[in-house]
């Protein structure tokens, strides 16, 4: 039989990009997403935020086919998980998001401002809402946290403490004036000038 294609390399595979369907689809298809970027629940309670951003790679350009996920406590400092028996059983807030970039690598999350949760040694962390980013070219996934401008308890906050201070600005998301609900900016740079910090998980 005659070969019809050269031999060569299989290219590496990456976590991205992605076929949507079921994954990110946002009310594009007959799906009922399992996940969206709409964490508001009708019992949850605290303040409601807007998180919006855009993903760029190390050149600067947009990232039109990353995945987000988010995960979070309540505005409590309570996670939706078995493991935290301070949840409560009757909210139906999860705290999990997930959403796709679009064509000019956006993203926003509507949800609630998280509270303070303790770290491993019971001490309180400032709230913060931890996110992984997908992206191709990328063989792993990456893992950052999202803090607040203006928290008094950013400075006390033990994982804020094991970055260079000059590098912690890349985990603020400043709120954004003029809008009704709070809206907050977390842009995301994958590499190069300003690269946002990840953390090895």
């Amino acid at each position: 039989m005659q070969r019809t294609k050269p031999d060569g390399i299989t290219p590496s595979q990456t976590v991205g990009p992605y076929f949507a369907y079921g994954l990110t689809s946002n009310g594009k298809y007959d799906w009922n997403d399992a996940f969206s970027n709409n964490l508001l629940t009708p019992d949850v309670t605290g303040e409601r935020i807007r998180v919006v951003g855009t993903v760029f790679d190390g050149d600067g350009s947009p990232v039109p086919d990353c995945m987000l996920e988010i995960w979070q406590a309540d505005a409590q400092g309570r996670f939706s998980d078995p493991q935290d028996k301070r949840a409560l059983p009757n909210s139906s807030f999860k705290g999990f998001g997930r959403i796709g970039t679009d064509a000019n690598g956006g993203y926003f999350f509507d949800t609630v401002k998280p509270g303070p949760v303790p770290d491993s040694d019971g001490k309180p962390q400032a709230p913060h809402i931890m996110i992984a980013i997908y992206a191709r070219g990328m063989l792993l996934h990456l893992y950052s946290r999202i803090y607040f401008d203006g928290e008094a308890a950013n400075a006390a906050d033990s994982a804020l403490a094991l970055v260079p201070a000059d590098r912690r600005a890349t985990l603020i998301a400043t709120r954004q004036p003029g809008a009704g609900n709070a809206v907050y900016r977390f842009d995301i740079r994958l590499q190069g000038d300003n690269e946002t910090v990840f953390f090895e998980v």
